[in-house]
Order: structure tokens, then sequence, then C-alpha cells
């Protein structure tokens, strides 16, 4: 259920559909052995400019995305990123669809199927809280929030919740 090894991937998007919406930031974080070695963290430039929304809830401009790699570059980096490795998510069948959507689109792969979800381990582990979105367990857990919707981030905090629910369950 627990592993020492993997790369957790967060997805920043302009909506919640990969058919309808894009990925404008992947972050990535590479753990072996319980220990953080490497991150990653790329804009990608949309076809057409960010809502007004998009930017209020994650803080990315226009600007930012505008200096980003194009969707078929940024994939490769996170590809050669999180080559051979476990991926994790919070909420991984949001990020897991983008992915693989964007994935088979422009690079002729699927994304790896095999994934740890944060949101599926704190359901089974974590009780007394009234939601398992990332926000509602880094306060549960007393993590710093300050940050959050930012794909590198996000990908820190969901670190932080799993080495938590990981606590409560070799505690049992």
């Amino acid at each position: 259920m627990f592993e020492d090894s993997f790369v957790i991937v967060d997805l920043e998007t302009t909506g919640l559909s990969p058919q309808n919406s894009e990925i404008i930031e992947i972050g990535a974080i590479k753990v072996v052995d319980n220990k953080v070695v490497d991150a990653m963290d790329v804009f990608v430039r949309p076809s057409k400019p960010l809502s007004p929304f998009t930017t209020r809830l994650t803080g990315i401009t226009n600007e930012m995305v505008d200096e980003g790699l194009n969707i078929r570059q940024a994939l490769k980096v996170f590809d050669e990123f999180s080559s051979g490795m476990r991926l994790m998510a919070h909420n991984a069948k949001f990020d897991m669809g983008f992915l693989d959507t964007y994935m088979r689109k422009n690079i002729g792969k699927g994304a790896p199927t095999n994934t740890l979800d944060t949101l599926a381990l704190s359901r089974a582990i974590v009780k007394d809280v009234p939601n398992y979105k990332l926000g509602t367990l880094a306060n549960y857990f007393d993590i710093d929030y300050s940050g959050a919707h930012r794909s590198l981030r996000d990908c820190e905090i969901t670190l932080e919740v799993y080495n938590n629910i990981r606590k409560i369950y070799e505690g049992r």
C-alpha cells in the first residue's frame, strides 16, 4: 500500500475536462527511498488566453504561459523525468485523465495506469474530516497550504499528506 520511491505529479489546467481544457503547468517531485531527489516544473503554452478565473485560482498569468513549452515538449520533459517510476497524485483520476489524453495525442503513448492516489488512501485511513480535498487534509495535518494551486507546491503538499497518512497507518 505504501511505497518509498515514486514521482508525485500535479497539473494545473484551464478546466475540468481533458477534451475541452488544456494543461498549463506540469510539476513533479521524484522521491527515492523516502527522500526527495529531484523536482521539475514547466509551464505549457495554451492555444488561447487564460480566463480570469484560471488566473485567480492558480496565480498563473498569460505572461507566464507565453514563455512556456508547447504541450508536446512539456510532456516529453515529464515523461523523461518520470520514466520507470510509479506515479502518485492527489485525485489521480483527474491528473491521469489529462496526462493520458494529452500523451496519447502528442507523444503516442498513454500515461501509466498503476498510480498511487492520496485521495483514495486518505479515504481509507483518515477519519474525522468533512471531505478529502487536498486543502482539507493539509489543514487536518497542520501543513502549510500557502501557494496551493501551483503544480510544484501541490506536489509538496501531497507528499506531506502521504507521509502523514502513512504514519497513521503504521501506527495502527
